[in-house]
């Protein structure tokens, strides 16, 4: 019989110990071990996990992220308790990666057009979110990456922002435009004269000067998504975020192909503004998209093109 809360200790620590944040799956997987003890069981199994991961009813976007957890603490514990069932890949369809989204301009611009909109009226919090989701498509930065960024990590004279211990606990560099600089500039006027006592370091604050938290951020992007019509009401899928990181990755190379840049030699340039520690990571996000696929045919018809 395995003490899963001692096992689970274990297996955080080793994960963390190879760079992984893992906060989320934390708080998830504690959730899970109580589940277990409320159940009076001792051994993972396939249904107990299911169970679990289906809770509560309704939330489907969260099923497929917990069952993902279960599974890899499931996978750590066989290596020592045989009794231990690993949830097979495919139990839902939500763990199959989402399929990103590539935002057009005219999406982009209606969306921080409709964050301009937000209530109420005079409040800093519309600026907040027009220049979050803003500096968001313009750089792809991760959604935890913006709104961890502290006031001293914003150098707007130099248009630098310093992202600081991310994912495998590394920090880059990522310079800006200067009418990102701008756009950055004229918030930050706006927050410090809204609140000139804030209670938190961030650089994006939440309406009384707090920070902003992921499940806000996402609820706010959800609604403004519905009013320009990206999302149905009800819907549990759709455009997130974090398809603005594959939008931006996407433009990155279309803009390369289109100027006659060499792709290849450039990935990695891309691939560490992103913040990725391989260049593996980056083939994600850029999808077969039509117009990036078109371009890399017409370098492929060029090449192989034979003179009469």
């Amino acid at each position: 019989m395995t003490d899963l809360h001692s096992a689970l200790q274990r297996y955080l620590n080793m994960r963390k110990g190879f760079g992984f944040k893992y906060q989320h799956q934390t708080r998830r997987l504690a959730d899970f071990v109580s589940f277990m003890d409320k159940c009076k069981a001792a051994t993972i199994t396939t249904k107990l996990a299911m169970e679990w991961a289906t809770l509560p009813a309704g939330r489907h976007a969260s099923w497929a992220l917990r069952l993902t957890d279960v599974r890899g603490f499931a996978r750590h514990i066989a290596s020592f308790d045989p009794k231990t069932e690993v949830p097979p890949v495919g139990l839902l369809p939500g763990l199959k990666r989402a399929k990103p989204y590539v935002y057009s301009d005219e999406e982009v611009s209606a969306l921080l057009a409709a964050a301009l909109s937000l209530p109420p009226t005079g409040a800093l919090r519309r600026w907040t979110y027009h220049c979050l989701f803003g500096l968001i498509a313009v750089t792809g930065m991760r959604l935890s990456e913006a709104i961890s960024l502290e006031c001293d990590d914003v150098d707007l004279d130099a248009g630098v922002l310093t992202i600081r211990l991310t994912k495998f606990g590394k920090s880059r560099l990522v310079p800006l435009h200067p009418t990102t600089s701008a756009a950055l500039r004229d918030y930050a006027q706006r927050r410090d004269t809204h609140l000139p006592t804030r209670r938190t370091p961030r650089f994006f604050v939440a309406e009384r000067g707090g920070p902003l938290l992921h499940q806000y951020v996402h609820r706010v992007f959800w609604c403004l998504s519905r009013e320009i019509g990206l999302r149905r009401p009800g819907d549990h899928a759709g455009p997130r975020v974090h398809d603005f990181r594959h939008r931006f990755a996407i433009c990155t190379l279309l803009g390369w192909y289109r100027e006659g840049i060499d792709v290849e030699k450039k990935l990695p340039s891309l691939s560490t503004y992103l913040g990725h520690t391989c260049v593996r990571d980056t083939y994600w996000y850029l999808s077969a998209f039509p117009e990036l696929m078109q371009e890399a045919a017409r370098r492929l018809d060029r090449r192989w093109e034979t003179q009469p």
